[in-house]
């Protein structure tokens, strides 16, 4: 357990390293090793206090909430006090989270493009009051007269008309519920030929794709034989043990490729060029953390932003429930014990969970009742892993589906505010359940916005509004323990 503990927390600087470097490098001068240090004092403290008085010394009141507490605070205060002073004219409107930068001429317009620009803009649409140079963005700041839809359309034809695809119009919330246009420059110009790219971004590195699928393959193999109570030297014995990690190496790669897939297929759908799922290997711990894709396009308006990130943690949930209910058949049931906890697998306490508890019940009935846990089988750890994986995923904070999915049902600077509140929530959490701060730290370093679509103002309609709440209550159920009043109901 301690070799897993030194892993884990090896493995999470080295993650955090990059996420502190690629989310505040640009905002701040002040060292990024000094920001990653003060991130990871809480987990190295927790981590060390475990390896030398063990998990059944508890970490003292004091040494859990200071920590905790201040090390947000100081690291938010170093960000700040490293931030350059803006210019005079820097205003708050101005388009967030655009990698690409306009040319360093301060009018990459002329006066007569400019003439045509303005143009672009119908009084009856889009009443344009200026036209400001950002180094990343032409600001185009006005009133809007008619629905967002309409403008956006309008104005995009417009400009595609004037200037054909040099810029990509992006239209933002702003200040004051005044949304304006944005006009950044195309990576994809029309000097490249999009019609041969298409396929060769898609389907980018196949042969790194395949390879990564199939280590992870392997990997997850390796610890699925080894969550049967197969030993290495019995693996070395008989190398043909190795498959009997199947049923959890190929049930959560199946999760896993399903999440991923139903994203992909939705990117798609919105034309918006994707790579094939990149899955992720570790040799120890679970085999593998996880799997991504990349879209090289931008996200053209809320409503895809939406199906993009809804479709992975439903599609994926979908196909964990069957595979829940068929790996706890299989599981047994075991005396709960203080080594009962969210990581034990062999005595898992599923009244931290009030969708696990039902689920158990349901499929157990009387096996399980009071002060009992589960020792679950290789397929139920998998399809477990997948119940933790979409809650995951839902968290409302940044760049995680959930993130996206608030993004697109209430804009990106209430989304912005919820994904603090998920922060500081799930820290808050993790003081009751300590096996949960990992995740909350992982939470805490993760940028809190993500990039804008382009059409960002135009809100969505009720049946997706809906969705999403449904998704967010998934979550809640996932998270929150089963109360007492009903786990008396339940008998457990």
């Amino acid at each position: 357990m301690e070799t897993i503990e030194i892993l884990l927390l090896i493995f999470l600087g080295i993650i955090s390293y990059f996420i502190v470097k690629r989310s505040v490098a640009n905002l701040t001068t002040t060292p990024i090793w000094l920001l990653w240090l003060v991130l990871m004092t809480p987990p190295l403290l927790l981590t060390v206090w475990m390896l030398i008085l063990g998990e059944k010394e508890p970490l003292p009141l004091p040494l859990m909430v200071i920590p905790f507490v201040l090390c947000p605070l100081l690291y938010w205060w170093l960000i700040q006090k490293g931030r350059p002073i803006p210019a005079p004219e820097e205003t708050t409107d101005s388009p967030t989270d655009l990698p690409l930068e306009l040319s360093k001429n301060p009018r990459p317009l002329t006066p007569d493009e400019e003439k045509s620009l303005r143009k672009c803009f119908p009084w009856g649409v889009y009443y344009l009051q200026a036209v400001d140079y950002r180094p990343q963005a032409i600001l185009c700041r006005g009133r809007l007269k008619s629905n967002p839809e309409q403008a956006y359309q309008t104005v995009r034809e417009n400009v595609e008309d004037k200037f054909g695809d040099r810029f990509l119009l992006i239209f933002q919330e702003g200040v004051a519920n005044k949304p304006f246009f944005a006009l950044v420059p195309n990576p994809r110009s029309e000097t490249q030929n999009i019609a041969t790219t298409d396929a060769a971004e898609v389907l980018q590195r196949p042969k790194l794709i395949l390879g990564l699928f199939l280590i992870t393959l392997f990997t997850t193999t390796l610890v699925g034989a080894a969550f049967t109570g197969i030993t290495p030297e019995q693996f070395q014995a008989n190398p043909r043990l190795l498959l009997q990690g199947l049923p959890y190496s190929l049930a959560l790669m199946f999760i896993l490729g399903v999440h991923e897939f139903s994203h992909y297929g939705a990117a798609i759908y919105y034309h918006i060029r994707t790579t094939l799922p990149y899955f992720i290997p570790i040799p120890f711990f679970l085999g593998t953390m996880g799997a991504f894709i990349q879209m090289r396009s931008p996200v053209p308006h809320r409503r895809a932003l939406f199906d993009i990130a809804f479709a992975g943690p439903i599609g994926g949930f979908l196909v964990t429930v069957p595979l829940l209910i068929w790996g706890l058949s299989l599981s047994e049931v075991v005396e709960l014990s203080d080594r009962a906890s969210l990581l034990n697998f062999e005595a898992l306490d599923p009244r931290f969970s009030l969708f696990l508890a039902v689920m158990g019940k349901l499929t157990l009935g009387d096996r399980l009742g009071v002060n009992m846990a589960i020792n679950l089988h290789p397929l139920a750890i998998a399809a477990y892993l997948g119940v933790i994986v979409t809650a995951l995923n839902l968290m409302p904070v940044g760049q995680l589906d959930g993130g996206h999915i608030v993004h697109a049902m209430f804009g990106q600077r209430t989304a912005s505010i919820i994904g603090q509140i998920a922060r500081l929530l799930m820290l808050l959490f993790a003081f009751a359940r300590q096996e949960f701060i990992i995740w909350a730290l992982v939470l805490l370093f993760m940028p809190n916005t993500n990039e804008p679509a382009l059409n960002d103002v135009t809100e969505l309609d009720n049946r997706r509004d809906f969705l999403g709440l449904c998704a967010l209550t998934l979550l809640v159920i996932i998270l929150l323990p089963l109360p007492g009043k009903l786990a008396s109901v339940l008998g457990v």
